[in-house]
C-alpha cells in the first residue's frame, strides 16, 4: 500500500570521530523515503533547489520512490551541517541554511491523493495540519516534530497533534511537550493532546510506544523494543528518520492495523535506524537487500523473545 511522506530533501555537512562529509544527500523525507521503500510504495513531497541534480534524484528513483511530488525552484537546497566529536547521541549545530525550504508550501500531486498512509515528517506544524486535512482519505497518520516547534508554535502544533494517530518524538522531546519529567507521566499527557499512539525514541537503547486505552485493540500498556548493538557508528544523522521509514512502511505493508502490527513495526524501524548509522548519510540505506534486513529482525526476534 502507499505511503506519503512529506518533508525536507537537504545536503548535509557532518563531522563525526569516524571522517567528514561535506554536502552528501540527506533531509528526513529521504531518509524516511528510503528506509520505507524496502516494504512498501513511497511518494515524496519536498521542495529542492537547481542544484538538486538527476543523480540526486536517481538515488530515490534507483528504490522505485515516486519523486512527482518534489518541487523544483530557483535557489538552493536546504542545507544542515552539524558534528558529533564530543557525543555520538547529540549533533551539534554548525549551521543550518533553509534556502528554498524557507517558503516551502506542500503541493500533493493529484496522482498521490489515493494514498493510504501519510508521514509528516519535521516540517512547521501549520504545514502539517494542513497537508493532514487534504490528504483526509488515509488509514492512518504518523508524525515528526522537534523541540523548536514545541517552544516556537504550540497553538499550531496542539492542532496538528489532533490529526495525528501514531507521533514519533524523542524522551527529550516527550518530556518538553508534556512539561513532565518522568517519562511516563508525560506520555500520558501527550497521548491527551490527541494522537492514539506515542512512540518514544531513545537512541541507543530503543524506542517505546504507548497507546490510548482502547486504540488499535484493548489495553493500554506500553511496549519497548530494544536497540540493536551496532560494532560502530559511523553517522547518526537520520537514524530517527530512517527508523519512521522503517516502522511505518512495515505499517503499510499490513493488511491490517492493530497493536501487534505496531509492536512490530518498532522492530523494522529499529532495524533500519541500524543500517543507516553505519556508513555517512544515506550510502548504507541505498544498497540494503530484503534478506540483510529481515536477518537482522530475526535478531530481534532472538533478543526479545518476540513472536
Amino acid at each position: 500500500m502507499s505511503i506519503l511522506v512529506v518533508g525536507s530533501v537537504a545536503f548535509d555537512t557532518i563531522a563525526t570521530p569516524s571522517g567528514r562529509v561535506t554536502d552528501i544527500l540527506g533531509g528526513a523525507a529521504t531518509y524516511f523515503s528510503l528506509a520505507a521503500s524496502y516494504f512498501t510504495e513511497v511518494r515524496v513531497v519536498a521542495v529542492v533547489g537547481a542544484d538538486f541534480t538527476s543523480e540526486h534524484e536517481a538515488v530515490l528513483k534507483n528504490r522505485k520512490v515516486d519523486t512527482r511530488g518534489i518541487e523544483r525552484t530557483q535557489g538552493k537546497t536546504f542545507r544542515w551541517g552539524g558534528q558529533y566529536l564530543d557525543n555520538l547521541n547529540e549533533a551539534k549545530t554548525d549551521f543550518t541554511e533553509l534556502n528554498v525550504f524557507e517558503k516551502f508550501q506542500p503541493r500533493i500531486p493529484k496522482e498521490y491523493a489515493d494514498s493510504q498512509f501519510l508521514f509528516l515528517a519535521n516540517i512547521h506544524p501549520s504545514l502539517q495540519s494542513a497537508v493532514r486535512r487534504e490528504m483526509n482519505g488515509v488509514r492512518l497518520t504518523g508524525g515528526d516534530t522537534m523541540n523548536f516547534w514545541i517552544q516556537g508554535t504550540p497553538k499550531e502544533l496542539a492542532e496538528t497533534l489532533k490529526l495525528v494517530n501514531v507521533l514519533l518524538i524523542n524522551d527529550t522531546e516527550t518530556k518538553m511537550l508534556a512539561g513532565e519529567k518522568n517519562l511516563l507521566r508525560a506520555a500520558k499527557k501527550v497521548i491527551a493532546m490527541g494522537p492514539s499512539a506515542l512512540v518514544v525514541k531513545h537512541g541507543e537503547y530503543g524506542a517505546t510506544i504507548f497507546f490510548r486505552e482502547g486504540a488499535f485493540g484493548l489495553g493500554a500498556h506500553p511496549f519497548r523494543a530494544p536497540a540493536l548493538p551496532i560494532d560502530e557508528v559511523k553517522d547518526p544523522t537520520g537514524a530517527g528518520d530512517s527508523f519512521a521509514g522503517g516502522f511505518m512502511g512495515y505499517i503499510a505493508s499490513q493488511g491490517e492495523i492493530n497493536r501487534e502490527v505496531l509492536k512490530r513495526a518498532l522492530f523494522y524501524g529499529g532495524v533500519m535506524g541500524s543500517f543507516a548509522v553505519e556508513r555517512f548519510g544515506t550510502e548504507r540505506l541505498q544498497n540494503l537487500t530484503r534478506e540483510e534486513i529481515d536477518a537482522r529482525f530475526q535478531i530481534f526476534r532472538e533478543l526479545t523473545h518476540l513472536e
